[in-house]
């Protein structure tokens, strides 16, 4: 087994393994560097961030509308290989997961009477630009990010039968320097940034399941706990990551579309439902007539606007972008055989529809309750915020508890899927990595969550992510060029056959 193993594994398990024993030994020192590095990253690179962030957009929506678009991801004649509704479930699970539950009402409330985009708190203006500002940092952008790195390996692996790593979609670009050093130095950034996008997903799960039991049953909120619950967690997705992706994978996200759709329904009827399909509408307008002014909001001159874009734009572009590996590598394997135009279609617009859905219910319930003084759901921590919302609405302990299980899935779909991307990226590409790496890389995500959390909790997941993106958003900037120039130079070939061509009208002869 060891001879399939890449060296990508042996370097990227020794320097997580060293972050792991600093977090340990000194979670004093871990925090403050991070911290340190995080602020001069966000202050110096925030213009960096939305300018790169916004190209993904921008060339993702290009390509969707180009005659690029029709072009496969596989070869002409290849089926996709998932349903398309196990195909969306699977990359939304994959995609957004417990971060959408850990927000739903925490984001918007925030936004609302904590800390205003506007400096308004708990205003009617609060009120609009509150969920117009979540749904930016969970619409377009986010998906655009996963977007492009998903049709990257995609296209190269199964139009082209490159291997299934970050490095080969370069190979346009770099040529053969991508077989060497360059190479393995862009995979090892790649899954260093899946391996801290992850951990934080993690931590944040724990966290907040953590905080559920606290709220509901009285069970110590603490890094004890939390620890418990990692372990749990990581044995139930150790399990599902044995069984492969046509079973575990494919099951639990099912299930989890299930969950989440039964909740959401009953949330949408069992609150305030014409303020909340009203605010969903209102927002929808809102957040495209203002998306171009959103995306290049810095506040340069205004200290408390610039602390505000920091903490929340910058730390979600900064995420998603640490993220990006893993999704976009999960997401490319589950669509060969979808066209260009459809992918995109699907990746960009489908979640981030039912992303803006979701915060609109849980949002604005729970914005409902803080404006009417019904009851101060600002006053909870961020984790418990959801349960607090849902203490206020019918069914109260039945809701809770579905949603306990529903962060707990979405925690061993997203590590599950993880689990399956650090194996390919360390076994040369392979499709079907060994589950012995499988199971390497669950502990070492597991234990890279839990040091994270020892050493500083929430903003310490946070730091690490926002530090990890920065030289992954250098690789996709040349990840998008490869493409680019690839797909160019196909269509000029397709152009030259008649795979291409309108078909020509039949010439009529005269009588």
């Amino acid at each position: 087994m060891l001879k399939n193993i890449s060296s990508v594994f042996w370097i990227v398990i020794v320097i997580t393994a060293a972050a792991v024993l600093w977090g340990i030994i000194a979670p004093d020192n871990l925090q403050a560097l991070s911290s340190s590095i995080q602020e001069y990253l966000t202050n110096t690179f925030g213009w960096y961030y939305l300018l790169v962030v916004s190209l993904f957009v921008a060339f993702g929506i290009f390509l969707m509308f180009s005659p690029i678009g029709k072009i496969k991801l596989g070869k002409p004649d290849e089926k996709p290989e998932f349903s398309l509704l196990s195909w969306f479930a699977m990359l939304f699970s994959a995609g957004m997961g417990i971060g959408l539950v850990f927000y739903g009402a925490a984001e918007p409330i925030s936004h609302f009477a904590i800390s205003s985009p506007s400096g308004e708190t708990e205003t009617a203006q609060a009120f609009r630009d509150s969920l117009r500002f979540t749904f930016f940092h969970w619409g377009l952008h986010a998906w655009a990010i996963y977007a492009i790195v998903a049709l990257c390996i995609a296209y190269f692996k199964f139009r082209k039968d490159a291997p299934g790593l970050i490095s080969a979609t370069l190979y346009p670009v770099f040529g053969d320097r991508v077989k060497g050093p360059l190479g393995k130095l862009i995979d090892c950034i790649a899954v260093f940034a899946t391996v801290v996008g992850v951990a934080t997903s993690l931590g944040i799960g724990a966290t907040q399941i953590n905080g559920g039991l606290n709220y509901l049953f009285n069970i110590p909120n603490n890094f004890q706990v939390q620890l418990i619950i990692i372990a749990i967690v990581t044995v139930l997705f150790l399990a599902s990551a044995w069984s492969g992706i046509s079973k575990g994978i494919k099951y639990l996200s099912n299930i989890n579309m299930g969950l989440a759709g039964i909740l959401m329904l009953f949330m949408l009827f069992a609150g305030p439902t014409v303020l909340i399909m009203n605010s969903f509408t209102d927002t929808i307008g809102t957040y495209f007539s203002n998306l171009v002014q959103m995306s290049f909001r810095l506040s340069p001159i205004n200290e408390e606007g610039r602390q505000w874009i920091n903490s929340w734009t910058i730390f979600y572009w900064a995420w998603w972008i640490s993220w990006s590996p893993f999704v976009g590598i999960f997401i490319a394997r589950v669509s060969r055989g979808r066209t260009i135009r459809e992918f995109l279609g699907a990746v960009l617009f489908a979640p981030s529809l039912l992303a803006f859905l979701w915060f609109s219910i849980f949002g604005v319930s729970a914005m409902n309750l803080q404006q009417n003084d019904i009851f101060n759901v600002a006053k909870l921590s961020t984790e418990t915020m959801l349960f607090g919302t849902l203490n206020h609405y019918p069914l109260q302990m039945i809701t809770s508890i579905v949603a306990l299980i529903l962060i707990a899935v979405f925690f061993i779909t997203s590590a599950d899927s993880a689990t399956f991307v650090l194996g390919m990226q360390t076994t040369y590409g392979s499709l079907n990595p060994a589950n012995s790496v499988k199971v390497s890389w669950g502990i070492i995500q597991s234990a890279m969550a839990a040091a994270l959390l020892y050493s500083g909790g929430l903003t310490a997941l946070q730091n690490t992510a926002i530090l990890a993106a920065l030289p992954f958003s250098i690789v996709i900037i040349f990840m998008i060029v490869s493409l680019y120039k690839s797909l160019s130079k196909e269509r000029r070939e397709l152009k030259k056959t008649d795979a291409y061509q309108k078909p020509r009208s039949p010439r009529v002869k005269k009588a």
